[in-house]
């Protein structure tokens, strides 16, 4: 059991090594990620030709080494057929050496003439040896010192291994400098992307394409491309929706007015207060849609004042308490001495449809509150769906919408409005139940 415990501690080890390795790979930006390729690839390739160079260096050193061997052999040999003894004087020959290598005496002893090297030894040296004459009991042998040829070879590695690094940081520092404009142009192209998200749609990457240049060739300038022809054609498309629903709720203006009169102009009973109804949530309609056309054509301006911000949510829900959207503001004392700058009517007009909202489609009681600069409208619903916190109010698409209670456009105006006005409005839900907006005002 213990073994077992070690070994799944030791891969749980290399998994998290692993873990953290792939982790700082993917913090590292494309630039830095190209640098380090390149250099990988320089190390890897300087490597394999390092290798390839030092063991074709250290064969043509041994086949020299091996042939001067050879020759001081055959001139010792020479010597000693004509004098009959080996010349003192050199001391690299000797018959019957005792450092000769076992290997070397076996193949000298078997008639062989040969050589041996030893380069990885504190000593490097190579051996010739060949038997004496017919006496096959007795080796004639040479040894000749390779210090110098070894000390060049690790010089030669040394000089390898600089060029080496010195190749690998000139390809790690060119990656980079190459890499830097296509990180910078990708860097670009997703800022204006999200730009367009946001809804500035005159965004465009406008990527100089060089003269002449084909089509496919640079894939930068081809997705730079992509991007600005997607945002015309959703400029495009937007720009034709909301002029149809301008184009709409103006042509409804006239035959709804008409109608309008001619409903007031019916007996009073049931049916006609019926028509009326109708009549009149029609009217509601096209006017909201018509506000729509104008925020979103971006026509609005507003009418900006210093004002005391107890004091005009006061006013703001004594004037709604005669509607469906009245209520009762309550604040501490200090909302009365915050003053901010802000246009009274459609702060009027974003308070009367949250708390609408809130009433349609939440649970009451709805509580309106001023603190600071922030309003709050609350109430005890089910609060806001998620897919409303996800992605925003959208036209004609209520919380309650699942619930089958139709659709709306009053968030949409209100966040639209306070825009114009530069406040923000962020919508949540409580912890203990209901929805939360939050209305946050610029101060003066």
């Amino acid at each position: 059991m213990p073994r077992r415990s070690a070994a799944r501690t030791g891969a749980a080890r290399r998994s998290g090594a692993v873990g953290g390795l792939r982790a700082a790979l993917n913090s590292l930006g494309l630039r830095w990620k190209i640098a380090a390729l390149l250099a990988v690839g320089c190390a890897v390739v300087a490597v394999a030709i390092g290798f390839l160079v030092h063991h074709a260096r250290l064969d043509q050193v041994a086949e020299n080494a091996r042939s001067g061997a050879t020759a001081q052999l055959v001139r010792v040999r020479q010597l000693y057929e004509l004098t009959g003894q080996v010349d003192q004087a050199d001391t690299d020959a000797a018959i019957d050496a005792p450092g000769l290598p076992a290997a070397l005496r076996r193949a000298a002893l078997a008639g062989q003439r040969t050589t041996y090297l030893d380069m990885a030894s504190g000593d490097p040296c190579v051996w010739a040896a060949r038997p004496v004459g017919d006496n096959p009991h007795h080796v004639l042998s040479i040894r000749e010192s390779l210090r110098g040829q070894a000390d060049e070879m690790a010089d030669f590695d040394r000089q390898l291994l600089v060029s080496g690094a010195v190749v690998v940081g000139l390809a790690a520092l060119g990656g980079a400098g190459l890499s830097s404009r296509l990180s910078r142009e990708l860097r670009t192209a997703a800022a204006i992307a999200r730009r367009i998200s946001q809804g500035d749609l005159d965004a465009r990457i406008d990527h100089p394409r060089p003269p002449g240049l084909r089509h496919g060739r640079d894939e930068v300038a081809e997705l730079a491309t992509a991007v600005d022809t997607m945002a015309a054609s959703l400029q495009q498309r937007l720009e034709a929706e909301q002029r149809f629903t301008a184009d709409v709720a103006h042509e409804l203006r006239t035959p709804l007015t008409g109608l309008h009169t001619a409903a007031e102009l019916l007996p009073p009973s049931r049916p006609t207060e019926l028509v009326r109804d109708r009549v009149g949530a029609l009217r509601t309609l096209t006017e909201d849609l018509l506000e729509v056309a104008r925020l979103d054509a971006e026509v609005e301006k507003p009418d900006l004042d210093v004002h005391p911000l107890g004091q005009l949510v006061e006013g703001i829900a004594e004037h709604a308490r005669g509607s469906a959207a009245g209520f009762t503001a309550r604040g501490a004392r200090e909302a009365y001495e915050t003053f901010v700058r802000t246009d009274a009517r459609r702060l009027e007009r974003i308070l009367t449809n949250l708390v609408t909202n809130a009433h349609k489609h939440g649970g009451g009681p709805v509580e309106v509150r001023v603190d600071g600069v922030e309003i709050t409208v609350r109430d005890h619903g089910p609060g806001y769906p998620a897919h409303l916190l996800e992605d925003g109010p959208q036209r004609f698409q209520t919380g309650a919408r699942e619930r089958g209670q139709g659709t709306g456009l009053g968030l949409t105006i209100a966040l639209g409005q306070a825009q114009v006005i530069g406040a923000e409005v962020e919508l949540a839900n409580a912890a203990d139940g209901g929805a939360l907006a939050v209305v946050r005002l610029p101060r003066a």
